[in-house]
Parts: structure tokens; C-alpha cells; sequence
């Protein structure tokens, strides 16, 4: 679980330094140019979730994530059978939901920067405890077709019914 939990604090860690980062050096709604009509770095606050849904409602989001880290720190602890991805998808949740958790706490705001364009839309501006939060569920997913793949063919092989 050791290494699970470095995971975590890594997300933490970087999260958190890269949002000193922007806090320290660009004033609230200032834009970098990364790759022009792409990439931005911008400075932004979000007191809500994604896209500003339920803005305001820290209460709200105080609960929801604590119980959320606790499943996840629940599960990395019983997981001991469980296959490495699945792990490290929750190793990344947990970062990614601590990471946000802090802000939260301590600045009442989730602090926001990196700013995308795919496609020409203009998508919602997110940080690296989100982007953590989003691969360790991309993950999660992957885990999961394949161990439903794993239970299916193992349930196949042992009735003799295997299709090729």
C-alpha cells in the first residue's frame, strides 16, 4: 500500500506546488499562451465543480469528499488482491480528490489553470488534482472491462463453452 499512498502525495504535492505557482505569479484571470487557440495557462477560481456546477456549496463538496477519500483509502487497504491498475487508479483519485480538498479548505476556492481549446471549444479550465481524478477513473474503467473479460472467459473454460 506503500507505494499506492506515494502515488497519492506525488498528485498532492505537485497539485498543490502548481497551484502556489499560479497564485504567486499571475493575477486572477490572467492567460499565458502555451500553443495559441490550444493551450493556456490561466489563472482562475472555481468555487463550484466542474463547469460551475453547484457553486458555492462548499458544505456540499466538504462531505462529499470526505467520504469519498475514506472509500478510497478503504478500498487501496482491502485491495490487496486486487490487480496494480486498480490500485494506482485509486492511488490517483485519492490524490487528485485531496489535492482539490485542500483548496477547498483552506482557500474556500479550487484553484484552476490550465486552460484548453480542442476542437475550438473552449473547455472548462482544470488543474492537475482534476486531471489525476479523470486518468485514475479512465483507469478504473479499463480495470474493470478487463476483469469482467477475465471472469467471463475464466466462467467459459471451466463450462466448456468457450466461443472462438
Amino acid at each position: 500500500m506503500f507505494y499506492y499512498i506515494a502515488i497519492a502525495l506525488i498528485v498532492i504535492t505537485l497539485d498543490q506546488w502548481t497551484k502556489w505557482l499560479i497564485i504567486q505569479n499571475m493575477e486572477l484571470s490572467e492567460s499565458i499562451p502555451i500553443i495559441d487557440s490550444f493551450l493556456y495557462i490561466t489563472s482562475h477560481r472555481n468555487t463550484g465543480a466542474a463547469w460551475g456546477i453547484l457553486e458555492g456549496q462548499m458544505w456540499f463538496f466538504y462531505v462529499i469528499t470526505t467520504i469519498v477519500i475514506l472509500a478510497i483509502v478503504f478500498y487501496l487497504k482491502k485491495a490487496a488482491k486486487e490487480g496494480v491498475l486498480f490500485k494506482i487508479s485509486l492511488a490517483l483519485m485519492l490524490g487528485g480528490a485531496v489535492g482539490n480538498f485542500i483548496d477547498r479548505i483552506f482557500r474556500q476556492e479550487v484553484v484552476d489553470f490550465i486552460h484548453t481549446y480542442p476542437f475550438g471549444y473552449n473547455f472548462p479550465i482544470f488543474n492537475i488534482a482534476d486531471s489525476s481524478l479523470v486518468i485514475g477513473v479512465a483507469l478504473l474503467m479499463v480495470y474493470m472491462v478487463i476483469e469482467e473479460r477475465r471472469t467471463k472467459e475464466k466462467a467459459n473454460g471451466e463450462s466448456g463453452t468457450h466461443r472462438s
